[in-house]
């Protein structure tokens, strides 16, 4: 569906047939100041749902598990029948959500990547508020999983939402889904330029000077309103010093280690749901098996609990021992893993923080014992910090601004900068995913990032393929097929048997040289068990031309039937592939 300005409006939505009035669409559609103030506006209501979701789980916190700090990881000590109990509880309160929103009605809930990989930036809002509702139960409960990903959720889906009211681009609608990420990251972390480059790294998955002011303007914003209605969640820590040359293969040391500690909770996550769906547990049993789990890692430390944001501020703080450093990292993993793979919902950007912090601690213990250390340790658990972040997330412009941020120090940044790099190239060659798009891959999905692959979806063998086709039965006879297609009549004859089933093509002149002596075409069939399906996109084409070596297939309704529907060329699915790439860049550059 269309409105007068041409852009198509998302099926499906939930937006109840409301749009603003024509005159304001047509002002945010042909002035980009006016989108720089609606992102703005997203922004600020961005900062006021994180706001709203750090009170509501600090007051949640502070009933289930008699705590007087922000969060419960930092908690100096917890009753043990808490600890034990809660998760638990949690667990089925999740599981009774799940079931009872699986039994009233199917509702899709799509991630900002997804999203914007796939769906041209539309988010269905009921969705959202559901996964923000899981999350809020499992951090409220003592999961060990952050509140990231409802924070970046509900900011994205209310930009998506107004991008849809205001009818705005494709391009357009996008950015404004960063925007809605970049303002609910600037507002949890107080840093602006961290929210914007999360943004620009993971949402968007690209940068310019397009989207630029809209994504900062909404980071800025963000900032500002959290300041003025909630006291400073953020971490902020001090470094005035500097790091010499010597100091780096400490940084290379660590940033490899954090990558191969990421690759292994990744590895694990998907380990735990196998198990956990092998079970035989019902779904919605599953988290309160984990809570259960979690609980007990809890009875040994209560850093394992929640998203660490507490813990973190303690690790910072305290001196810790080379074997309880150990043992943390290894219970925090296990915790998050299981947290994650039993069904609670939630990210692990924080729980990365906090396991690259200790793991840093751990090593600057390590190095010092061997080398020697010349910068704090403190320094070091911030190199890790970010380098494991990087390492689950795939971001290393965010986690370095963030260093940037919570230090004010260049010379850490750019130790900072140089780690992530390592730890992301590390990732890169040794795995191929970060968490998000490892979560893909398990669910089958194809996409690496959030770059606007949904048009190449769109653009399928149906839309592209000739139906003008020529056919020929199998028993013809060769000198009565060269009696019916002469050569310049045709390139190939696709040959169907009785039933007008597909069977194969024949080259037109193949069957016209003097060495297609055979009296039956059959012979000269090929591509027998080669064709393509209406649904296919341009890639899947583009594959199974390579794979057959052929320049044109045969289009078919499905495997079963074989009945042919169509035809496609190589060089027509290229032409069609630059047209719509080109189109799409254009109105990029437009936006």
């Amino acid at each position: 569906m269309r409105d007068p300005l041409g852009a198509a409006r998302p099926e499906g939505e939930g937006l109840a047939g409301w749009r603003v009035p024509l005159v304001l669409r047509e002002f945010v559609r042909a002035d980009e100041i006016w989108l720089v103030l609606l992102a703005a506006g997203i922004g600020i209501i961005s900062a006021l749902c994180v706001a709203a979701m750090v009170a509501s789980i600090e007051v949640v916190h502070h009933a289930l598990f008699a705590i007087d700090g922000y969060e419960v990881s930092g908690a100096a000590h917890i009753d043990p029948w808490r600890a034990a109990v809660v998760p638990v509880v949690g667990g089925l309160l999740l599981g009774f959500v799940s079931l009872l929103v699986a039994r009233r009605a199917k509702i899709a809930v799509i991630d900002p990547i997804e999203a914007n990989a796939l769906r041209g930036g539309s988010i269905p809002f009921p969705g959202s508020v559901l996964l923000v509702l899981q999350t809020m139960i499992s951090n409220g409960c003592g999961a060990s999983i952050g509140m990231e990903a409802g924070y970046t959720q509900i900011g994205s889906a209310v930009a998506s939402r107004f991008g849809q009211i205001f009818h705005v681009r494709r391009s357009d609608l996008r950015t404004l889904v960063g925007c809605g990420a970049a303002g609910a990251i600037a507002a949890a972390f107080d840093a602006p330029l961290t929210g914007a480059f999360y943004a620009f790294e993971l949402i968007i998955a690209s940068y310019s000077v397009a989207t630029l002011a809209p994504v900062v303007v909404a980071a800025i914003a963000a900032v500002g309103t959290v300041r003025l209605v909630l006291a400073q969640v953020s971490f902020q820590v001090g470094f005035a010093g500097g790091l010499s040359v010597s100091d780096y293969s400490l940084v290379v040391v660590l940033a490899i280690l954090c990558a191969l500690l990421g690759i292994a909770m990744m590895k694990t996550v998907a380990l735990v749901e196998a198990v956990f769906t092998r079970s035989g547990l019902p779904l919605w049993a599953r988290p309160a098996v984990g809570g259960a789990c979690v609980g007990g890692l809890a009875l040994v430390t209560p850093a394992v609990l929640s998203s660490g944001h507490s813990a973190l501020h303690v690790g910072f703080d305290a001196y810790f021992t080379a074997q309880y450093l150990m043992l943390l990292i290894g219970l925090k993993a296990l915790a998050s893993a299981i947290s994650i793979g039993s069904g609670f919902r939630g990210g692990l950007f924080f729980a990365s923080l906090f396991l690259g912090a200790m793991l840093g601690k751990l090593v600057a213990i390590g190095w010092m014992l061997l080398f020697g250390l010349k910068i704090p340790t403190l320094v070091v658990g911030i190199v890790g910090m970010c380098a494991m972040a990087t390492a689950v997330l795939g971001a290393p412009l965010t986690m370095a601004l963030l260093a940037l941020e919570t230090t004010g120090s260049l010379p850490l940044t750019i130790a900072v900068l140089a780690a992530a790099v390592i730890s992301s190239i590390t990732v890169r060659r040794a795995f191929g995913y970060s968490f998000a798009t490892w979560r893909f891959h398990l669910r089958g999905e194809s996409i690496r990032s959030a770059a606007d692959v949904g048009w190449i979806r769109d653009l399928t063998v149906g839309r592209m393929m000739r139906t003008d086709i020529r056919t020929v039965r199998s028993d013809s006879s060769l000198s009565a097929f060269r009696r019916e297609f002469p050569l310049g009549t045709t390139e190939r004859v696709i040959v169907v048997d009785q039933a007008d089933r597909y069977l194969g093509i024949i080259l037109v002149p193949e069957a016209h040289r003097d060495s297609a002596e055979a009296s039956e075409i059959t012979g000269l069939i090929q591509h027998a068990d080669t064709a393509l399906l209406p649904d296919m996109n341009v890639r899947e084409a583009m594959k199974a031309f390579s794979d057959a070596e052929s320049d044109a297939l045969a289009v078919i309704d499905d495997f079963t039937h074989k009945q042919v529907v169509g035809l496609l060329t190589e060089q027509h699915s290229l032409r069609k592939y630059s047209e719509e790439l080109d189109r799409r860049a254009n109105e990029g550059v437009m936006a």
